[in-house]
Order: structure tokens, then sequence, then C-alpha cells
């Protein structure tokens, strides 16, 4: 970028979507790149942990020294460049509302990445009983690098925030745990949380295949020594078509043998820990998050294709322990970190009928740094600030899930029926042999699942996993044979839902494991306006996907310990299909789809129980999976139905 004869570097955080984290980025022009150079002095030192390890830090301080300034403090895997003091970033902060009020803006390399010293663990698990300078994670360091800054730069009064989204969010989360005193406010956003049960790379068990490979084929690259170069991510697909491309892989492992070689260190470990063990649960930070003092403030996007459970059950975490400082959850109708840039008015083809991103920047996220590191006036934020897709209205509430919410079972019934009132047919049957008839009364579905022709997730041709499947029309998968559907009768009022919605399946099958696809859709009338942001479209009998979730059938019991599914036996699956906050309006119906993949979003489950890390293509299987819904054994969704 030139201006003036000057050339600007484009920081690497710029490049997010190169990352394979999808994040959106603030939108930046030359004003603003103008603006920080003219109203800020960088300054990059490096800061010495409670161990002897250096960290690369880079300072933003104003140049108007007749005041002081609170800092704002962001910890990165993905480079606090560019690099040199003469490089400037050409955005600072959550949003450029931020500079121009006047902040002391820190970004830092967390340990092993980019230029700081050391090695580098991904989400590297919180130590709660520290005895000697070398226990060390990611709360020590955040400490001793606040503990520095506030000694060392000019003109700061004493207050700290702290902000990051996605892997950056983990490492907000990790601020609070054992927080400096002069961290006074904090904000994960879409924070990483979990890994194994809700975040980026599995859900429920399930191995979310694309992400992960395009993603880890740079984040897992090994760094000998510090470094501002990054590497880079896989490219060599030979085809726009990721079906074809992981279709043609074949088993997971082949990613291993003819791409990684073994030398992707976090890949290995994903690898090498199939089931949620200490691996694992030593990685969320949710058990710790007790004393919290900081307020916080957790933000999450109702579309993120990656980090909408972190969110929930960051916020959730904090709530049940009872926090001394106030907790906050924010969510609107956004992608991952789309909150940062934009109008966010619309996406792909749905409306929200207000510029949500402004609202929020200005409103919610400026007013509660300025309150907490400012004093500003006290804006007074509920408890939870929740965007209502359908009706397209920002609500608040004193409690998440709102109180005054009731749980009601929506059941599946014979004919693709939907609709809260319990089935009546009974069938004494536990276990159903797969030859005899169906009985007289339709007691269950079934479909064949094949892996070598799994649904796929989106219509869209493309390599990358992108956004677009979190809001695309649904009626490409509805019309499978393998993909069923329940829908309810049109809606005579608005019914709307706001908190967390359960799958609760009774299920049989023919193999020995498999996955279960749930789909919750808002189906438009067939006369819906067409209204739709992208010209051409046409919204009669749109299928809104509001939330959609897997659950791999082995881990029913226990994440920590799978069993093998009895073939024929009735088997109940029940699974967190994370939350929402959606008006269902009079005059559309209410859809349930249920499948058996989901691909390549989430790899293929051979059906037979096994290892999948480490299955052959002589292990995967076809089998035919049944959906009951007798008054015994009554497959439904458990929803928050206000």
């Amino acid at each position: 970028m030139k201006s003036n004869g000057k050339t600007y570097a484009l920081s690497p955080a710029i490049t997010m979507q190169s990352f394979g984290a999808n994040v959106q980025l603030p939108v930046v022009s030359q004003d603003d790149a103008e603006y920080i150079r003219e109203h800020y002095t960088k300054v990059e030192k490096l800061i010495p942990m409670r161990d002897g390890v250096k960290l690369f830090t880079v300072i933003y301080v104003p140049k108007d020294s007749t005041k002081t300034y609170p800092i704002l403090f962001n910890r990165t895997p993905y480079s606090a460049g560019p690099y040199g003091e003469e490089e400037y970033k050409i955005s600072l902060g959550p949003s450029m509302l931020f500079a121009k009020d006047g902040y002391i803006f820190v970004y830092q390399d967390v340990r092993g990445r980019y230029m700081s010293q050391g090695d580098f663990v991904a989400t590297r698990p919180y130590l709660p009983n520290k005895q000697y300078n070398t226990d060390i994670d990611e709360s020590s360091d955040s400490y001793d690098t606040i503990d520095w800054l506030i000694k060392n730069v000019a003109h700061n009064n004493g207050k700290v925030g702290t902000w990051g989204i996605s892997a950056p969010g983990f490492y907000a989360t990790m601020t609070i745990i054992d927080a400096h005193p002069a961290l006074k406010a904090a904000s994960p956003q879409a924070p990483v949380t979990d890994w194994f049960m809700g975040d980026d790379r599995h859900h429920n068990g399930a191995f979310f295949l694309m992400g992960t490979f395009s993603f880890l084929s740079y984040y897992g690259t090994a760094r000998p020594e510090p470094t501002p170069e990054r590497a880079a991510s896989f490219a060599e697909y030979g085809t726009p078509d990721a079906y074809d491309f992981y279709k043609n892989l074949g088993p997971v492992k082949h990613i291993n043998e003819r791409y990684f070689k073994g030398k992707n260190k976090i890949w290995n470990e994903m690898m090498d820990n199939e089931t949620y063990n200490s691996f694992w649960q030593s990685r969320t930070p949710v058990p710790h998050l007790k004393n919290i003092k900081p307020a916080v403030m957790v933000v999450g996007g109702w579309f993120d294709q990656e980090d909408l459970y972190g969110p929930l059950k960051t916020f959730a975490g904090i709530e049940k322990n009872n926090p001394s400082s106030p907790n906050h959850l924010v969510i609107g109708p956004w992608t991952h970190g789309s909150w940062t840039r934009g109008d966010n008015d619309a996406l792909g083809n749905i409306r929200f009928n207000s510029a949500t991103g402004p609202y929020y920047r200005q409103h919610i996220e400026l007013a509660f740094f300025n309150h907490y590191l400012k004093e500003t006036a006290n804006p007074e934020m509920p408890k939870a600030t929740i965007f209502e897709t359908g009706s397209n209205q920002w609500k608040q509430y004193s409690a998440w899930p709102p109180a005054d919410a009731r749980e009601k079972n929506l059941y599946f019934h014979p004919n693709g029926l939907l609709s809260f009132e319990e089935p009546t047919i009974s069938f004494e049957k536990s276990t159903v042999s797969f030859e005899e008839p169906k009985p007289d009364q339709d007691t269950y579905d079934a479909f064949l699942s094949d892996p070598d022709k799994p649904v796929p997730y989106t219509s869209e041709i493309r390599i990358d996993r992108g956004s677009d499947f979190m809001y695309e029309d649904q009626r490409f998968a509805a019309r499978r044979p393998d993909v069923l559907v329940y829908q309810s009768d049109v809606l005579a009022d608005d019914l709307t839902i706001s908190g967390n919605i359960i799958a609760d399946l009774f299920v049989s099958t023919t193999g020995t494991d498999a996955d279960f696809v749930v789909k919750l859709i808002d189906v438009y009338p067939g006369d819906a306006p067409n209204d739709s942001p992208i010209e051409g479209t046409k919204m009669g009998g749109f299928q809104m996907m509001v939330r959609g979730e897997v659950m791999r059938a082995k881990f029913r019991n226990s994440f920590s310990t799978p069993e093998a599914m009895v073939p024929g036996e009735v088997t109940e699956l029940k699974f967190d299909m994370q939350d929402a906050a959606h008006c269902f309006k009079k005059g559309h119906r209410i859809m349930v789809q249920v499948q058996s993949s989901w691909f390549p979003l989430v790899d293929r489950n051979p059906q037979r129980f096994v290892n999948i890390y480490k299955a052959d293509a002589s292990d995967f299987q076809k089998a035919t999976h049944r959906i009951y819904f007798m008054k015994e054994s009554a497959s439904h969704l458990k929803l928050n139905v206000m």
C-alpha cells in the first residue's frame, strides 16, 4: 500500500483468510493508515517472562503525551507484525474507533510463534499449581507481560484490557485466569475453547476434516527459530472441488502418508488422541474460570462456522462460578469475526434489516472498554445482548438462556410430520430385525448411508470451507434419499426459541458406528417476498438453517470411552446442538433434516467401530439407519421456547 510516496507493509494479521481461520478483518482505508502514523509511535520490545524466555511485543503509543491512556492488549499466534519500527499496522484495536479515542495498543507473538522465543503449544494447558519459574502457561505469560507494560510504558493509566478473536480469543480468556490486578476488562471473541467438543477441529467427537487439514497445513508446521515469515498453507489440491479432493483422498490416514509425512506436530497430536482423554481435557480453560475479577464481555456470531461453541461455554463457565465482576454475552448475526467490519446487515440471501456491525462496535464494544478502562458512563449492559434472527431484533436479557424460556419437545412423526405433540404409537421390541417386515403401524423411518456417496455439506463447488453453508438454502440436501425430512404444519403464530437445542434421537443401525447430523430449519412460505440481497433469487420455499450439528454415535455414553453400536438395537443418541435465538414467523414452517454424513466438512464415518484416524478403505461399509418415533422411543428436539 502506498501513500504520499511511502510504502506501508500489510500486517500478516491482515491476511487471516490465508491462515485458514476465515476471520473477517476491519475495513481499513488510506486515511486510517495515515491517522495511525500521525498519532502513534511504534516500538518493539522483547519482554522477559519468569522463565527467561522473551516474547516479541509491539507497542503503539499515542504521540500526545499530555494525557494518560489505558492499554489494550492482544496476544496472537497469527503474527504481531508487520515487523520493523517503521512498518505500521493499517488498523489498530478492535476497531479504529479505539485508535481515535486514544489507547495504548499492544500486540504480542505468543510463545514459540513468529518473533517470540520458546516452544509453541497449541491451546497450551493451564497449570493451576505453579511451584517454579519454569511452570508457565498462557495465564502466566499474560501476567508477566502486563506487569512489564504497567511498569515500563510511559503515560499508561494503570488499567489494561484484553481482546482477541478465535485463537487470540483463547489467549484473551487465559488472561482472566489468575489475572494481573491491572487487568480490568477482557473480551474473548469467538474464543477457541474446546477443540474436541465443539470448536474448529471436532464437534461432539466428529472430526471437522477440511477446515482442519487446510488450517493445520500451515499452523502445525515446525518453526525452528524466531522468524517473521509464516509457513505456506497447502495449495496443491488440483481441483476447485473439495468434495472430489477429499473423496479421492480416501481414509484420513492418507493425509499423513501423502502430505504431512509425520512432520506436522499438531496434526499428529490429533491423530494420536481420538477420544476425549487428558490431552483434550487439559486444554479447555472452562474448568478454571473461577474467581474471575476483570469485567468480561464474551462475543460470538450465530453463523460462526468455527467457534460458536466457545463463546457460549466460556460465558456459561464464568457465570456458573459467580464472578465478582460483570460477565456479559453478546451474540449477533455474524460469521467468524465479521463483527469487526462492514455493516453486517445481511448474509447471503438473508437480510437483518439493520447495520448490526456499527451498532455493536460503537454502542457495545467501545462503550464496554471505555467504561472499565476510562471510567466513562456505565453503559448498563444487560447480562445478554442477543440478536434474534427471523424477527431481526436485538434483545436484552437478564440471563442466558432467558429465564422465561420453557423447554418443549418437537417430535418426529410418520409421513415426515413434525409437531409438539408426543407420538402415541407403541412398539415393544428394543431390537428389530432388519429382515422382518415393517410393522403395520409406522414406528420408524430408514435410509441407506453409503460412505462412497456422502451427503455434501454445501451445494457450492469450492475448495475452502467458507461460511456460506451456515446460511445456505438447504433444499439441495432435502432432495436426497439419504436425508430424512420432517416438517411442521404452517405456523399460525410466531414461534420464538432462545437458548440451547438438544437432539434426542432413538436410532438403530446395521453397522457398529455412525454419525448423525441434525439440522433445524426455517422454511419460508411459497409466496415469500423476493427480498434477497442477491439479485434474481427467489425466496419462496427457502430453507434457512437455524442450527446444524453432528454426533459420532460411539461417543453417545462417553466421549472418553467410545462404545460400539449393537446392530439392530434401538439406542438413544442425545447431544448438544449449541444455542440459537430465532423467530419462526407466522406462515413459515419448522423443518428438521437428519442425515449421516456432512462431507467433507466432517470426515466420513466407516460405520464400523474402529479408530477412524487409522481406518483402511476396507473398513468403510454401507449401513441402514433407522430413526424411531414410537411412544417409548420418541425422537425429538428439545427447544427453549419463549
